[in-house]
Formats: C-alpha cells, structure tokens, sequence
C-alpha cells in the first residue's frame, strides 16, 4: 500500500529482431464470455485511476474550494492530485485492451481524506488507501453514476474489474490525548491489557472481556472503554467523517498507536496514523461484508485485490471471503477472483503460501515471483529461484493448480518499476540491452504459470526514480518534474508529453505476448516441467502442456549477454515445432531433445505440432 554504445550492441539488435513483433490490435471478446473465464485465464492491467486519463476537468478538486491542502490537488506535486478520473479511465478502456488486458485493476477509489499529514509533510489521498466513505466514489475521480458507465463499458468489452479494497484502516481522523517526544508508539497488549486504563497498572475497564480471541458479539459487547492503551477521541467537526457511521466509533479500532512493523504491532498498530480496525470484532466483520458486498450487488464487478490482507487477522478473511464468494456467485459471477497483498521483497513463497491456509485467502499477489523474474532478467542472478518456484507452489492451499491463479508482476506502485529494478542491477547498459531485458522479463511473466499484471506505464517505458510515490508517473501529459527528467526505456519520449503510444516497442511485444498466451491455453492453465536453470545468468527453459491434448510448448530464455546453443530436453513425443515467437526448431535434434540458440536477453516460445 503505503508503503524509479557496447560491444553487445550486435547482438541485442538481433534479439531485438527475434522478438519484435507487429502491433497488435486485439478485437473485443464476445461480450457473453467473460464471465465464464477462470482467474488463470485473464491478463490484468493495474492502474491508478488518477495518473492515467483526464476525462474531465472540473472534477479535479473534488468539489472542493481553497489552496491544495484543501483540496489536494497540486498537478506539479507528486504527492497530490493530478486529475485523473473515471470518465479519462473509461475512454482509454480501447487502449488498455489493444495491450492485450482482460481485466483493470485500478487502485481504490472510494472517497478520501483529500490531505493528511504532519504539517509540511502534507499529502493527499489520491492513491485512494485512505478511506472515510466506503460507499461513495471520491468526487476527486466522479461519481458512483460514472464507475457504474465504466463498469459497464467494460464489460461490454468483455474485460473484468477488480477494485481494491481496504479492511484494516480507514484515514487518520482518530487522534490520542497521550503524546510523547516520539509520537505514538506502540503499546502491547502485555504492557497495556484490554482490562486496565492506561497500562497494567492502570483502573481496571471492561469487566468480563474476555479477550480478542474471543469473537462472540456477547464478549465483544463486554468492550466498552477504549482508553486501554491510549486515550483515543474524534477532533470536533469529524464525529461523523466517515461512512458508514458506525466507523466513527473509537470501540472498533485498535488504538494502539503506530505500528514498529514487527511482531503484534503488524496487525495491531496505526499504520503511520491510518486509524487501525479491530477486525476481530464480529461487528467489524458484518460491517465489511456488508460495505463490499453491496459494492457485489451494485455494481456487479468481478473480483478483489485486498490491500495490506497480512496485517489483518486470519480468522476476519474465514469469514469475509466465502461471504463474498457467495455474493458474487448469487450476482451471477461464477469465477470472482479474491487476491491479497502480503508483501515482502524477499523470495519467500512460504510466507505467501500461509495465508492461503491459514487465513483461507484463495490467492496472493506473487512478491516470490517479482523477486525471481526481476533477479533473473536483471542478471543479478542465475535462474534457480525461477525453477524451484514451481516446485514451491506445492505449498499453497490448493497446490500447484491454486497456484497459477497467483497474480504475478514485475513492479507496482509500492515497491517501484521495473524499468528502475534494470537500471539499478546495470548502471552502465545501454538504451538496447536495457529494452532488450525488459522485453526479457514481460516473456517470463506473459508465459510462466500465474496470472500476469501489467503495471500501467511500463508498456511505455515508464522506470522511475524510486518505489511509492516516485513510481505513480502520469500517463497524460505530467508537470511533475522529477517523473519528467526520466529516460524512458524504448522511446526519447518523456513523461511532459501524453503516454499512449501503441508503436513503443514494449506495448508491441506485451500485445503480441498477450495474444500469444491467450490463444495457447497450455500458457494459461496448463502445467510446468522445468528443463533448463543454472546458478548463473544463462539458459532458462520450462516445458508448459496443453491441459486438454498434452500437448508441448517449449519456453526458452536467454538471461546473459552472451548468445547461446544448447541442447534441451524435451518431451520423446514432441518430433517438430512450430514458432509462436523467436527463433525455434523445426524439429528434434533426436527423440526428447532439441538445439535451441538464442541471441542474448533473447526468449523463444515453440509449440510442438500434431
């Protein structure tokens, strides 16, 4: 959540000429199918709905009067409102789906704070994380009317949507009487129990709870003072700032102060200030079942990204995801695809596996995958966290199956782009092998298990300078200076002028990729036999099968500078080949394997024929 010439030049422009393919322009899928597609079959685009396109102009401040810490809006700034908005999302929705996307994912759009923060470290709320009313649209983007046109419009298309949601904080409105030189830290439940005012020590406060592990409405009626750790209250004027109104109640929240990130204080402490729910109370729980499925009900979209689902309690999401399940299933949409955040920049699939299972989230966003196909397409790395992925997957609840519906992604808004990921692994490479590798890692991503997001931008070359808000570019024309003075990947282009372009080379071979994997479905759903890695920057290759006739594909990729010639295993039944994309056999060099060459940062994806 809150969380930018060598002597390879030869040689990459061949690979550059391997992989190059013609623009595409992808027809609109039939309006009646959309619905039957499984989460592993969709290709999703993620956007935040501010960056990407003005569609009108006098919604910019939100209705609001006043200067930008009014208003939030501050164009030259990256951290304020730019103007983008639902109208602007809705007439791109052609050039979205001409990159091959099946679904949007766009950043939340319920009504925000428009600013908070410390005075002179103002901010505004224009990535959406900080809620006060999660029934309305923020006026800053239009109105429920116009998200109900861009659902619509979607669908029409035959593309899905998926919203992201927010159930462990609202904005920071609730403020503590308590201050100390440090701010807010946090206070245990050791040190400061639900039992005492202010501390163990303290008068004793809400006889008969029995604690949060205890989620009965009778034990939770039992908690009536929230003074256990802080003495928490609503500045005057903001009693009934969010929506709906049983938010503005302190009871529900944690009020603990501010999270250390570490330990208890992960799931229980502010998130610098964003007031913290107590998901452990039954009310808590029906309050968001009822807020996100009437979102369900409304509007009929089609799935969930769930921001920041590791700081919340397991046993909340065993109850919210069948619920809503459920309610998509009753609306008619049979394949709603829940997805949480469990963030980490480590390889870690462990950690990702076990919300899965413990806290019965029927997917994650895939930060092992991030780690290993950015290592690799970097060259910071070999390819043998790439491989062993595959095995990892076992871990899921659900298995290997359970785990190519795991959204995977080469950057996003938290962490920063992939663009930057390159540069930062290759200070000294040229423009040609920095597009050579980028075109590299949207193969890996495109053809590997998982479902792949395209973070907006990065099929214009967007790199950024850092991750949050250094990596949230516009798409139209920026005035922000320091998104401007980037060097794009692919294009002498900058961020000043609009970033729509269908020739830049990325958005070319992402379309072409996308069709590639949407009319192959052993890319999609079937299952994987890795057949070549090593420690060190090289042959990557995996076998992907056809799950109704078997059938082989043969991935192939070059992560090193050099070009390579190796022989690569293959299935015995797999005698000839036909191209999908690069430089492939024609035919076995003998039964279960093939001579596979290719240019450096070079990818090949080979089907083998009837």
């Amino acid at each position: 959540m809150l969380f930018e010439s060598r002597r390879l030049i030869p040689l990459l422009l061949v690979a550059a000429a391997a992989a190059q393919p013609a623009a595409a322009q992808v027809p609109p899928a039939p309006a009646t199918d959309y619905r039957a597609r499984s989460p592993e079959q969709e290709i999703v685009y993620f956007v935040l709905p501010d960056r990407f396109e003005n569609g009108d102009t006098k919604n910019d401040r939100g209705g609001l009067k006043g200067d930008r810490l009014t208003t939030g809006y501050d164009p030259t700034s990256r951290g304020f409102y730019h103007g983008g908005d639902l109208k602007g999302l809705t007439a791109r929705l052609d050039y979205v789906q001409s990159l091959g996307a099946t679904a949007i994912w766009f950043a939340p759009i319920f009504r925000n704070k428009p600013v908070q923060g410390p005075k002179g470290q103002e901010s505004a709320g224009y990535h959406g994380y900080w809620v006060t009313d999660f029934t309305s649209v923020d006026s800053h983007f239009g109105t429920n009317a116009e998200f109900r046109t861009f659902v619509d419009a979607a669908h029409a298309r035959g593309m899905k949507v998926y919203m992201d949601i927010i159930a462990n904080h609202t904005a920071d409105v609730i403020q503590y009487r308590e201050a100390t030189k440090d701010g807010y830290p946090y206070h245990s439940k050791a040190d400061y129990p639900f039992s005492r005012r202010g501390g163990a020590g303290g008068p004793a406060i809400n006889p008969g709870f029995a604690g949060d592990s205890d989620g009965s409405p009778a034990n939770w009626a039992r908690l009536t003072d929230s003074t256990y750790a802080y003495t928490p209250y609503v500045p005057k004027g903001e009693e009934h700032a969010k929506t709906p109104d049983w938010l503005n109640d302190t009871r529900f929240y944690h009020n603990r102060g501010n999270t250390d990130w570490k330990g208890e204080s992960s799931q229980y402490g502010d998130f610098v200030g964003l007031d913290d729910l107590a998901t452990e109370d039954p009310r808590v729980v029906q309050g968001f079942i009822d807020i996100y499925g009437g979102w369900i009900d409304r509007f009929g979209i089609d799935g969930f990204r769930i921001d920041t689902a590791r700081h919340v309690n397991p046993e909340f999401w065993r109850a919210f995801v069948p619920a809503m399940l459920a309610r998509a299933k009753a609306r008619g949409i049979p394949n709603f695809h829940i997805f949480g955040e469990v963030a980490t920049d480590l390889y870690d699939p462990a950690l990702l596996a076990s919300w899965t299972r413990n806290a019965g989230l029927p997917s994650v966003l895939d930060f092992a995958f991030m780690r290993a196909a950015v290592d690799a397409a970097s060259g910071k790395t070999g390819s043998e966290e790439l491989a062993r992925l595959f095995d990892d997957d076992a871990l899921y609840e659900g298995g290997k199956p359970a785990a190519r519906r795991l959204p995977t992604f080469l950057g996003n808004h938290d962490a920063g782009r992939f663009g930057m990921f390159l540069k930062q692994a290759n200070p000294a490479a040229s423009s040609e092998e920095l597009l050579a590798r980028d075109k590299l890692g949207h193969a890996l991503m495109l053809t590997l298990r998982g479902v792949p997001v395209i973070y907006y931008g990065d099929e214009q070359g967007f790199v950024s300078d850092g991750n949050d808000q250094m990596a949230r570019e516009d798409m139209f024309p920026s005035k922000v200076a320091e998104y401007n003075d980037n060097h794009l990947i692919g294009s002498n282009s900058s961020t000043a002028t609009g970033s729509f372009n269908p020739d830049h080379p990325l958005y070319r071979t992402i379309a072409e990729l996308a069709r590639i994997r949407r009319s192959t479905p052993a890319l999609s759903e079937g299952t994987t036999r890795v057949r070549a890695s090593s420690d060190k920057p090289g042959l990557f290759a995996v076998s992907r099968f056809d799950p109704a006739s078997g059938r082989e594909v043969l991935l192939a990729f070059n992560t090193s500078a050099s070009a390579i010639s190796a022989n690569v295993a293959v299935d015995p039944a797999s005698g000839s080949f036909t191209a999908l994309a690069g430089p492939c056999p024609g035919a076995a060099i003998a039964p279960g394997s093939v001579a596979i060459q290719l240019p450096p940062f070079g990818y090949a994806i080979c089907a083998a024929k009837d």
